[in-house]
């Protein structure tokens, strides 16, 4: 990776990476867009540009004129949001891939897409969920996320692209709000303790989800995109994850730093069933073996991460 354009680079994800990429490549080398106005911290430090990624010839002409080699295509509407409007969650996710990967085709880029926990479904297995598994999801945005996945393995099979990805787990970080996802509580709930110290959670207290501090994913990711593809057998997409949380076992942890917070349970029941729906631990061991993947963070060395950073920037 030389030169490098990242789609919806204002979210979750986007907003930390554009800066990790930068520190590691140089700040004019990396191109961060957004369809809507990026953050000050984002466009004040380097080149931007509003795109939407839908768009063929926009993003070609975006990538070209950044003389890129790499995109990072993070652009997508995720799951609970998705579910409200399950057309345009499926027009935005699977169109906006298209768009990068025919360009990837034509100019010979690299392309990172990630993909999610949401892939697999009920009738996946619950515990130690294997890289290959039964992958039946009940969301749009888990569907989008499966055809994404073949869809990256066909470009790369039948045209040669290289595109690789991770399934993310529920994602914890400090930089950016909850963005919509149904591991959204899990960002929230430091939040809420920082400011109110009480927090009122949509999940049951017992439901387990496998989880990841952001270092780790936007690491996991990088270091993916700079690993020996001769090693790489899976490419699209590695399950990687940290840690497995539920809202009481992390509610505890942050009781460690703040003694007085208190947690209820308010649970919905739409995003309750999604969340049930998906795996209650992974395994990673194809990451470890194929480029190897390890987290640095795990629950209370990132619960005292986050405790920090929140009461500095929000008090």
């Amino acid at each position: 990776m030389k030169r490098i354009v990242i789609t919806g680079a204002g979210g979750q994800i986007g907003s930390e990476l554009v800066t990790s990429l930068r520190e590691r490549y140089g700040t004019e080398a990396v191109m961060a867009t957004d369809i809507r106005p990026l953050p000050d911290a984002v466009s004040n430090d380097g080149p931007t540009a509003i795109l939407d990624a839908q768009d063929y010839n926009a993003v070609a002409q975006t990538a070209l004129a950044h003389k890129a080699d790499t995109i990072f295509h993070l652009a997508a509407i995720l799951s609970a949001v998705g579910e409200e409007n399950p057309s345009k969650a499926y027009d935005i996710n699977m169109g906006t891939l298209r768009s990068v990967l025919e360009v990837a085709r034509q100019e010979k880029y690299s392309v990172f897409t990630p993909s999610s926990i949401a892939v697999f479904g009920p009738t996946s297995p619950k515990e130690k969920t294997p890289q290959n598994t039964v992958m039946r999801p009940t969301t749009m945005y888990g569907i989008t996320k499966v055809a994404g996945e073949l869809l990256c393995d066909y470009y790369h099979r039948k045209y040669g692209v290289d595109t690789r990805g991770v399934r993310y787990p529920g994602l914890i970080s400090y930089g950016a709000p909850p963005g919509g996802g149904t591991t959204d509580w899990a960002v929230d709930i430091f939040f809420q303790a920082v400011e109110k110290n009480r927090y009122t959670c949509f999940l049951d207290k017992n439901t387990t989800l496998p989880m990841m501090y952001m270092p780790d994913a936007i690491e996991a990711s990088i270091q993916l995109m700079e690993a020996d593809p001769n090693r790489l057998v899976h490419r699209n997409a590695f399950n990687v994850t940290a840690m497995h949380l539920n809202p009481q076992t992390l509610a505890n942890e942050i009781k460690q730093h703040l003694p007085n917070f208190t947690i209820e349970y308010k649970v919905d029941q739409h995003r309750e069933a999604i969340a049930q729906s998906w795996p209650r631990t992974i395994d990673d061991r194809a990451a470890k073996h194929e480029w190897d993947w390890s987290p640095k963070y795990n629950l209370k060395s990132m619960t005292a991460e986050m405790i920090t950073e929140l009461s500095h920037s929000l008090n």
